[in-house]
This record gives C-alpha cells, structure tokens and sequence, in this order.
C-alpha cells in the first residue's frame, strides 16, 4: 500500500451542501484543490475512517479512486468565515482530517448514459457488499466520469457497524440487504469470479496496512475505552472474518442480482 500524504489546508474555497456532512473544495499547501472531510461533521470521525478503508481497498483492486490525504485544519483556520454553521463545523475539525484530490470538471455517473463492463460492476458490488456501503444507489451514485473514466467517491458510509460497536462481531456474518439498491447490480454477471480473485488479493498483511496507517489522532476521538492499536485491531478482524465468509454476502447479492434480470 502506498503511503498516505498529509497536507495543510490553506484556503476554504466553498462548501459542498450534500446532506449533514457539509464537505468542502479548499487549497492545500501542496497546490491542489481537495475535497474535504471534516471530523466535526454528522457522523464523526467514524465516517472519516471509513473513508480511508473503503478508498485504500477499491483502490487496491484496481478501481480509481481520487488520491486521498491526511488534511491538517490549523487552530484558527475558517475565523473570517461569515457562515456560522462553517464557522463552527471548522472549529469543530481543528487537527486532521481526510481529504480526496478534486476532480475538476467531472460529472456524475448516469447509467442511461455511460455503460459499465461486467466485470467491473461486478467488483464494486462485491466490494460495497463486502464493506456494506449503503450509499452506491441509482439516487447517489458516489461515482464520477472524469477523463471518460469511471471515478468512486466517498466511500463514508461503508462498515456502518462502527456506529453501533458493541455488536461488530454480529455485523461480519449479515448478508448485505442493501445491495437490492446497488445502482449496479443489474451488470454484476461476475460475482463468483470476482469472489475468488479477492480472496487472492485482500490479505491479511493488506488489511493490516492500511489500519495501520490511520493515525492514532482520528482513533482516539471515538469515545471508548479501547487503545488506538485496539481499535484498529477491530477494524483489521472484521474485514478478515468477513471475507473469509463472503458466501453469505455473496450468495445473497447474486439472489438479489437474479430478481432482476
């Protein structure tokens, strides 16, 4: 896995206003523009974790992912905002965060328009079923054309489990229910192929790389009583668990796949 950058932002440049979250386009001190994920936002720094485990491993399996990087918000970034809702939410987020590259000028994914290859639906099915991302739906794609070229996005929703933590061990044998809405599934003839390629792929010197490189900073703001290496520790069981048992999440996509052609 390649290393995870960490930038300082600079510049907010404008407000992103997708649900609760409220993400942003701001200049790093690197010269690119960012979207970023701000830990004082709805979900946490939960969401942000997720982000980082679902971007790393769609990037992992050949899926096109924008850059991601470890954003540093100064203490007193965001001060001469006049939006009081930015102005706390900045305040809120003060340390790191997470950001993705910004994919200037891309639009968003329409299946009436832009056809995906089999095998390709395929993989992000498996994948968001893999790590129960509810947030792939025909409504909110979370995907992008950007170059002619299929892009994922925001990946924030994936491994929900987190939300409820005393029941993760339940959440490795649940099929994913969700799927039934995947914008995809229709094209997902490839599951069984795609299931075993990934049993050779994600190891679990993989998982572990990419726990490991979340920074204790974002892990110690979840309120438990549990280390950083702990929790991490969670995260790393649950994928590896979960793969070895992805029948269950496998079979039940393919049902659902097959109610619909």
């Amino acid at each position: 896995m390649k290393e995870i950058r960490t930038v300082n932002v600079n510049r907010y440049v404008m407000p992103l206003r997708e649900g609760g979250s409220l993400p942003a386009i701001a200049e790093a001190d690197d010269g690119f523009l960012y979207v970023i994920k701000f830990r004082g936002a709805g979900q946490g720094v939960k969401a942000l974790i997720a982000e980082v485990i679902g971007a790393e491993i769609a990037r992992s399996i050949g899926l096109k992912v924008p850059e991601l990087v470890f954003a540093n918000l100064d203490e007193g970034f965001g001060r001469t905002e006049p939006d009081e809702e930015i102005q706390e939410l900045l305040h809120a987020s003060t340390g790191m965060n997470v950001g993705l590259h910004y994919l200037s000028g891309a639009i968003t994914y329409d299946a009436a328009v832009t056809q995906i290859d089999v095998h390709t639906a395929s993989e992000i099915v498996w994948m968001d079923a893999f790590l129960m991302n509810v947030d792939r739906t025909a409504r909110n794609t979370n995907m992008l054309i950007w170059h002619r070229e299929l892009w994922l996005i925001d990946h924030g929703a994936c491994l929900y489990f987190h939300h409820a933590w005393d029941n993760w061990r339940d959440a490795i044998t649940k099929p994913f229910v969700q799927v039934k809405d995947h914008v995809l599934l229709q094209h997902a003839t490839k599951l069984s192929e795609v299931d075993a390629a990934m049993k050779v792929r994600l190891t679990p010197d993989f998982f572990k790389s990419i726990c490991d490189a979340i920074p204790d900073q974002l892990l110690s703001r979840y309120e438990l009583e549990l280390s950083p290496d702990e929790i991490r520790n969670v995260y790393v069981t649950f994928l590896e668990e979960r793969l070895q048992q992805s029948e269950i999440f496998l079979n039940h996509a393919k049902s659902q796949h097959e109610l619909l052609v």
